[in-house]
């Protein structure tokens, strides 16, 4: 079993909250979750990801040109401003209102804008609280010379490329697009939601 194998287990067994006789998994995420907390920064750039298997299984590679940042975000739907007129509380509108957006495609955006000369490759899960969750993002540097002459990723220097967060390009913008489904019940997704007028979601 190789490397990667052994830290993509790790890992699981700490999302799991699991013990054995070596290790306790849950205590070392519960540290690391604290350790995210104390940062005063919703937004931090990290010197190497902390899932490595995770971020190379993505297109992470360790040169020049990508940048990995971990980007903390509240849970929950956001806030919703109460109704002063009366209604019954069924009516409200308060509960079950959540976005258009998924949370972690929230995170590459924020993570877009810190950083406004790169663009976003992907993301991935690393962890939650009560109140926020983790997620590292890789954006690549589609200015610097390793990248231009790399064929693997040199893709995203197009311009078709350019604000992929913004357009719904990455895997989770996708996801909340409801582009990761084809076939039957899918018929209001494409070519896109605005020109269904928003039927499919």
């Amino acid at each position: 079993m190789g490397a990667a194998k052994h830290i993509q287990e790790t890992f699981q067994k700490e999302f799991k909250g699991e013990k054995d006789d070596l290790f306790n998994y849950k205590a070392l995420q519960r540290d690391r979750l604290i350790e995210f907390r104390k940062e005063k920064l919703a937004v931090v750039r990290l010197e190497k990801p902390t899932n490595i298997a995770r971020a190379r299984t993505l297109g992470y590679k360790a040169k020049k040109g990508f940048v990995v940042v971990r980007v903390r975000i509240r849970k929950g739907s956001g806030l919703h401003k109460r109704p002063t007129m009366g209604r019954r509380p069924k009516r409200m509108g308060i509960k079950k209102l959540t976005r258009r957006l998924n949370i972690q495609a929230m995170a590459e955006q924020r993570a877009g804008r810190k950083f406004k000369n790169c663009e976003i490759l992907n993301s991935y899960y690393i962890g939650d609280d009560g109140k926020m969750h983790y997620y590292e993002v890789i954006l690549v540097d589609v200015n610097a010379p390793e990248i231009v002459s790399d064929k693997d990723i040199n893709w995203i220097c197009g311009k078709n490329q350019k604000g992929r967060a913004f357009r719904g390009l990455t895997s989770k913008g996708k996801k909340s697009r409801g582009l990761k489904n084809k076939g039957f019940g899918t018929e209001k997704v494409r070519p896109s939601l605005r020109a269904k007028k928003r039927q499919a979601k």
